[in-house]
């Protein structure tokens, strides 16, 4: 489904979460030795060593930066860069570098099939890597929820080497009288001298241009747009929740989808170029995803398989997909959430 050696990007993500759960273990800082006086070269009488005490004249020096007026990126999700399945010409037409991009249009929203053959709708964002990029939420020394107004920070966009719409969520201790938004780059988080401790939890948020749209979630889920830092920069992006994400093995978990196309992969035009088959006269593919929001094994990371479109009128469900020719069983990774089930107009 996609070209196998198209290079894929991670990248260091910002997230709405209020919590987060199951630490892992310390990416920064770290305790040193101690003398029989407790201090260390380079301490100082206070307990607090030179670097420490840089970190902190630092941070007194350093003012916040109001979001509302900070500059914005260029943000392409259709670059070659950027893009696998999905990449702007003259034909396709697909919105320019900045434009805000309607994902409840086609080619952005699919209608397929659930395990049981009941109807489900899906978004496409495109390719995407099993290797999630850390995402750096702060936290004041001593509370449990994130610092009020401040935006989580991101080091890359789409485009970019190491992108990835999957974030690996990482918590940085700040000192107590941090104030929100001085920190605006993940540079000055490295540079700094703060503990950064990687959980478990993954999260789906895509970086978008401002302005862009998807207004449908399963469940209850906040469909406007949350901000983030990125070099000092605004950048934009979705959260899909529909169901909770942690790290397998340090990778992002993958669902099977079983797709077909109108023609089959292999011949003249086959394949994503071709588009997917559908029912006469409507949008209804016979695409049939595994597991929807609130199964075990639910993930919008799917594993994709392609099956012999020959077989399109007795795929209905899971079990039909099963049984079909299959052509390619792990064609690609793309990022789909899950969005609606049950009966659609």
């Amino acid at each position: 489904m996609s070209n196998p050696d198209h290079t894929r990007r991670t990248f260091l993500a910002a997230t709405g979460a209020t919590g987060l759960a199951a630490i892992a273990g310390c990416l920064g800082g770290g305790d040193a030795g101690g003398d029989d006086d407790g201090m260390t070269d380079g301490m100082t009488d206070d307990g607090m060593t030179d670097d420490e005490m840089t970190t902190d004249e630092g941070m007194m020096d350093a003012e916040p930066t109001d979001p509302a007026s900070a500059p914005r990126p260029t943000i392409d999700r259709f670059s070659e860069d950027a893009g696998t399945l999905m990449v702007r010409s003259d034909e396709n037409g697909l919105p320019g570098p900045g434009e805000a991009i309607d994902f409840d249009q086609a080619p952005f929203i699919t209608r397929g099939l659930g395990p049981g053959g009941e109807p489900v709708e899906y978004y496409n964002f495109d390719v995407q890597p099993t290797s999630p990029a850390p995402i750096y939420a702060l936290f004041r020394e001593g509370e449990d929820t994130p610092v009020e107004g401040q935006l989580n920070v991101v080091d890359v966009v789409p485009g970019d080497d190491g992108y990835n719409d999957f974030w690996h969520v990482h918590r940085v201790t700040v000192p107590g009288d941090y104030t929100a938004n001085t920190i605006t780059s993940a540079s000055t988080l490295m540079d700094g001298d703060y503990s950064i401790e990687e959980t478990d939890t993954l999260v789906n948020c895509p970086i978008v241009p401002e302005g862009s749209t998807a207004t449908k979630r399963a469940g209850d889920g906040d469909t406007g747009l949350v901000q983030g830092w990125y070099d000092g920069q605004v950048v934009h992006y979705f959260t899909f929740e529909e169901a909770p994400l942690t790290t397998m093995d340090g990778s992002v978990p993958l669902s099977p989808i079983f797709v077909t196309f109108n023609t089959n992969p292999g011949m003249d035009g086959g394949g994503p170029a071709s588009g997917f088959m559908t029912e006469m006269g409507g949008s209804q593919t016979h695409n049939v995803v595994a597991t929807l929001p609130g199964d075990d094994g639910y993930s919008p990371l799917w594993q994709v398989a392609v099956y012999d479109n020959a077989d399109f009128d007795s795929v209905m469900d899971l079990e039909s997909a099963n049984a079909a020719n299959i052509l390619n069983s792990n064609a690609a990774t793309v990022n789909c959430p899950v969005v609606s089930t049950g009966m659609m107009g």
